[in-house]
């Protein structure tokens, strides 16, 4: 399946492609300034969520604040990882060397990729993400980076998500960073700054 989305190609040299994945009521416009700040070289695959909510894009439904649709979030879930593998082949870019970058509702559906599939990304970078289901086991992760970042005072996804999910991947086999910042669900500049310096120290010109 299709999706809405953006693709630029990287600088010789570097494999690594960011996909960009939004949160609600945004865009595949909304974090290319984000990616710049983490890694410029790379290249950028910036997909828009193809599920409405009201005049909202998201990644997949939900039933209320907090409450996942869990049958839409599957579906959604492998539509994502099929228009990856897909835009792999069609852009030529490394398929082992996507890095997830997302906020919010595109933090929840890059946090179900790893859920769902042994090791679908070479890291990911999730801010403010809650965990995307309780009713399995993550599945294997084999020393993948993840940073998530979370505020202590996130009124939309509570501090015990972050330490919940923290502790799955983890359990999984994920090497995670999670870094508290004092606010709420806004993307603050320090935990930017914190997940470029994790992206450098973990995943910038690794094989």
């Amino acid at each position: 399946m299709d999706m809405e989305h953006i693709f630029k190609e990287g600088q010789p040299g570097n494999k690594n492609t960011l996909l960009l994945l939004h949160g609600t009521g945004g865009d595949e416009n909304d974090l290319l300034p984000l990616a710049n700040l983490i890694d410029p070289g790379a290249a950028i695959l910036s997909v828009r969520g193809n599920s409405r909510e009201g005049n909202m894009n998201r990644f997949f439904r939900r039933l209320e604040e907090g409450v996942f649709d869990q049958e839409d979030l599957v579906l959604k879930t492998k539509e994502l990882k099929d228009f990856v593998d897909q835009a792999a082949v069609n852009y030529g870019f490394d398929r082992k060397h996507v890095v997830a970058v997302g906020y919010s509702n595109g933090a929840n559906i890059a946090g179900s990729l790893l859920y769902h599939y042994d090791n679908p990304l070479k890291g990911a970078a999730l801010f403010h993400p809650m965990v995307p289901r309780r009713d399995i086991a993550v599945a294997g992760k084999d020393n993948t980076p993840v940073f998530i970042g979370a505020g202590k005072n996130d009124p939309i996804c509570p501090a015990d998500e972050a330490k919940e999910l923290n502790e799955a991947l983890t359990k999984a086999g994920a090497e995670v960073e999670l870094y508290w910042t004092e606010h709420g669900h806004q993307l603050t500049q320090d935990e930017v700054n914190q997940a470029a310096a994790w992206y450098m120290t973990k995943l910038k010109g690794t094989e």
